[in-house]
């Protein structure tokens, strides 16, 4: 499809990751960073050091601090910034002329206070964009190597999922579509729970016997909470659901398995954070989620677990033997089959 610019917005490695695919497929990238060094090394050596050593990025990536450098005439703008920068970073490039832009959220996680997933504050600061949101297993470090790759783009527009399919076309990155915005995005941002809780387990010496229930037990949360809130439980069987909460409940590449990790050595939850390096969405999910789940009356064992691990000092081994003596045990909750959903006591 013609298009001639477009704007990623946030140097983190997934940032980098999607500017590289876009350029590489013949676009012009703008590429806002809040580092004037980051920018410089960037422009100078097509490479972002701090986040993706080693992976080069094509001279069609062009790095500005400058957000109207980076908007303006943009017709599709990528964001990839924090949940807690989010709102902010949006209502900056707003104010820069791209509210009738393309908007695409690459962010997992949710607006503390608010409990506002990504697209609704999209469609709050900027009403006359169209939205969409980006999510799936996609470890940036696994994309920078061309390891074959699977995502999802979810809008309500079937334009704005075709054309973000076509931008972001690739050997290696394939983009599927689906049109339940919310339950995809809602699963992108859950599964940083789950994946702290299976850091913990790893390092306390839990095997792969621990791990699949885990996954499969965060899944069936996932699918409850979700559906409470509007989301098609049936979403989270796809990539942004059940193919995110796999990658990132296995993998040292995840930033929340490896928070995981440190807590389950014994470190302090500040001291995780300084070691990981980077923000682990999972940290501030789980107080929220815990605290909507109770709002909710939705039973999220393994959510208010991690939530005492955090904030109450509880030990992973009383989750665990929580979870073993939780009052649901039916394995499959959902089924679909007539009104589409069914759920155990309804």
């Amino acid at each position: 499809m013609p298009m001639s610019k477009i704007a990623v917005i946030g140097g983190g490695s997934f940032g980098t990751v999607v500017a590289n695919i876009i350029a590489q497929n013949g676009y012009d990238v703008r590429f806002w960073m809040r580092s004037e060094e980051l920018v410089a090394e960037v422009n100078e050596f097509h490479e972002n050091k701090q986040y993706l050593p080693g992976y080069s990025l094509s001279e069609s990536v062009v790095a500005t601090t400058n957000m109207a450098e980076a908007v303006t005439a943009s017709e599709i703008i990528f964001v990839a910034v924090p949940s807690s920068s989010f709102r902010q970073v949006v209502k900056d490039l707003v104010s820069h002329g791209a509210e009738s832009a393309i908007l695409v959220s690459t962010t997992k996680g949710i607006e503390s206070g608010t409990f506002l997933l990504m697209s609704q504050i999209l469609n709050q600061e900027a009403p006359q964009a169209r939205v969409g949101v980006l999510s799936g297993p996609n470890l940036a470090k696994e994309i920078a190597k061309n390891d074959i790759t699977g995502t999802v783009i979810a809008s309500n527009h079937q334009y704005v999922r075709d054309i973000v399919k076509s931008v972001l076309r690739s050997k290696f990155f394939r983009v599927y579509t689906n049109d339940d915005m919310f339950g995809v995005e809602l699963g992108g941002s859950l599964k940083n729970i789950y994946a702290i809780i299976a850091g913990i387990a790893a390092a306390i010496g839990m095997g792969h016997n621990t791990n699949s229930m885990l996954v499969t037990r965060s899944l069936t949360e996932m699918a409850r909470f979700g559906k409470e809130l509007g989301a098609d439980p049936m979403t989270f069987l796809g990539l942004s659901g059940v193919g995110d909460l796999v990658v990132t409940c296995s993998s040292p590449l995840s930033r929340n398995y490896r928070i995981g990790l440190a807590l389950g050595e014994g470190k302090s939850i500040e001291a995780a954070i300084i070691e990981v390096g980077q923000v682990a969405e999972g940290i501030n999910t789980v107080k929220l989620v815990k605290e909507k789940a109770a709002e909710l009356d939705v039973y999220m064992p393994l959510v208010i677990g991690l939530y005492r691990i955090i904030y109450e000092g509880e030990s992973m081994e009383e989750i665990l033997s929580s979870l073993m003596l939780g009052e649901q045990s039916l394995d499959v909750e959902f089924a679909a089959y007539e009104d589409k959903v069914l759920i155990q006591g309804s």
